[in-house]
């Protein structure tokens, strides 16, 4: 007010402020949708709680209650934050507001906190954007997105991230709108999120390999029937755990789990409880097995050696092959393919910028998923998913991609455990992947630093040459220069993917 010419009021200091509304911005108390008040623009940071946290913060009740005022307006699986988005727009689109800017987490590009972004940019117009920006409060950062939006812009120059563009998209981008892209037939069935145990099943590499060499059980079975090795996320952009997972399958019965002795006896005490206690009726019913057991994956893995992996969220997009016997767990996508062609083309850059476009983030890193990245993606034609290795073995281009796909990862591999540094022991039982031990105190100093993350960092020139190579195979197949840019090469993606799905393949 001084720096505008007005005195500031001392007597009271603070004038009647009728107009602030203590309140639930969102929902009443008799559950029905919360009103706002006629203004002429909307402002404000709304609450940021993702939704798989909604109800442990919030309560079931209060969950059920904003689920059932905003059936069709803001899907279930949404942010928190973006009921205000949803709130905002309806009163633009009555008139009763005649625009609005909010922020929101940077998850609010993808996944079902977008659907209600979609609405928003289909029909009216996102006139000012910041897609990804650091946000830093009392010690906390994430990453926020902020977005003002009206039926028409009450500019004459849309921005994003303060520069001018024709469009801002609903996933914040000004370029290709990605969002129009849909799920392949040709790509169903091959990429699956890993197993999710929903409690302590997993247990140090030591005792699982006193139990493999126990006495056979009273069934007459080995231990090994219900053993598996365990990787999670940090084991594969990190150094390995080591640790292994007690794995009952989906159809054995409690009866027939308890003739595994020991492992059956840990579960008893480190997981029967608090599986018993779960609202969900069938973890409790079934407390010995995990949650989500994935029986389409383990389905899709039959007959295979290997298959190829993913992290679901990390800073870069790492594609790693793991033995089929490991138990891959739900913060890994698994990929069903064992062909070096197709682990080339996910780790060419092409995949790379359409996963970066098309997934969510988790703060600064990517998320990857089987729907919206991986079946969504158009793989180059006559080497898509749905067809048998065997029926391009001799496509030139394939053996092009899998020759320096290969050439890549032996490369890595070689640094990641030099032949010097490591050692390769059997297992303690037949039908596991040797382990990769250090030969040396020294060695293993040495090798806890050489983890993927790290490598990436410094990104040497020789593996610099190694993706290079394996890019230009890659745009080959496709029928590209080997130097096409990024943004050429995802537009090229984006008329595969409509042209693919406009004839249902």
């Amino acid at each position: 007010m001084r720096r505008n010419g007005f005195d500031v009021g001392c007597n009271p200091i603070l004038k009647p402020l009728d107009m602030i509304e203590y309140r639930d911005a969102i929902l009443n108390e008799n559950g029905s949708e919360a009103q706002w008040p006629e203004a002429d623009v909307v402002i404000g940071n709304p609450p940021f709680l993702g939704g798989k946290l909604m109800r442990t913060i919030l309560g079931n009740d209060c969950v059920e209650r904003l689920f059932a005022a905003y059936n069709g307006q803001v899907p279930a699986e949404a942010d928190l934050v973006t009921y205000w988005f949803a709130k905002a727009w309806k009163h633009i689109a009555l008139g009763q507001i005649q625009r609005a800017g909010l922020v929101a987490t940077n998850s609010i590009r993808g996944g079902a906190s977008r659907h209600v972004v979609d609405r928003i940019a289909h029909s009216g117009t996102i006139y000012d954007a910041w897609d990804d920006e650091p946000w830093i409060l009392d010690g906390a950062a994430v990453r926020v997105s902020l977005i003002c939006f009206a039926t028409h812009p009450p500019v004459s120059e849309v921005r994003l991230d303060g520069h001018a563009v024709q469009r801002v998209n609903s996933d914040l981008t000004g370029t290709e709108d990605l969002t129009r892209a849909t799920c392949l037939a040709e790509n169903r069935g091959i990429a699956f999120m890993g197993d999710t145990k929903g409690g302590a099943f997993d247990v140090p590499g030591e005792l699982a390999r006193e139990w493999l060499s126990l006495p056979l059980n009273p069934n007459g079975r080995p231990n090994s029937d219900v053993l598996r090795p365990w990787r999670n996320g940090m084991d594969l952009t990190r150094n390995p755990s080591g640790r292994w997972i007690i794995d009952f399958g989906w159809e054995m019965s409690e009866r027939e789990a308890a003739l595994y002795e020991a492992p059956y006896a840990y579960i008893v005490k480190h997981v029967r409880a608090v599986r018993l206690n779960n609202r969900r009726e069938a973890y409790a019913a079934y407390w010995w097995q995990h949650v989500e057991p994935r029986p389409g994956m383990w389905r899709a893995l039959e007959g295979r050696t290997r298959y190829i992996a993913t992290p679901t969220v990390a800073k870069y997009r790492l594609f790693c092959w793991l033995d089929e016997a490991v138990c891959p767990d739900h913060q890994l996508i698994v990929i069903t393919r064992d062909d070096e062609s197709t682990f080339g083309v996910l780790h060419s850059r092409f995949h790379e910028a359409w996963a970066l476009r098309l997934g969510t983030s988790l703060e600064d890193r990517p998320r990857y998923t089987p729907s919206t990245t991986f079946e969504t993606f158009p793989f180059p034609e006559g080497l898509t998913p749905n067809i048998p290795v065997a029926d391009y073995a001799d496509d030139p281009r394939a053996v092009a991609i899998a020759e320096t796909a290969r050439r890549l990862n032996e490369l890595r591999e070689a640094w990641l455990n030099p032949p010097d540094l490591v050692e390769h022991v059997p297992e303690v039982v037949p039908g596991y992947p040797d382990r990769i031990v250090p030969v040396s105190a020294k060695a293993a100093a040495v090798l806890k630093k050489r983890t993927l993350t790290n490598l990436c960092n410094e990104r040497p020139a020789w593996l610099d040459n190694a993706h290079r190579d394996l890019d230009a195979a890659v745009a080959a197949a496709y029928g590209w220069p080997a130097d096409i840019s990024e943004e050429d090469a995802v537009a090229r993606l984006l008329d595969l993917n409509r042209d693919r799905a406009a004839v249902g393949r």
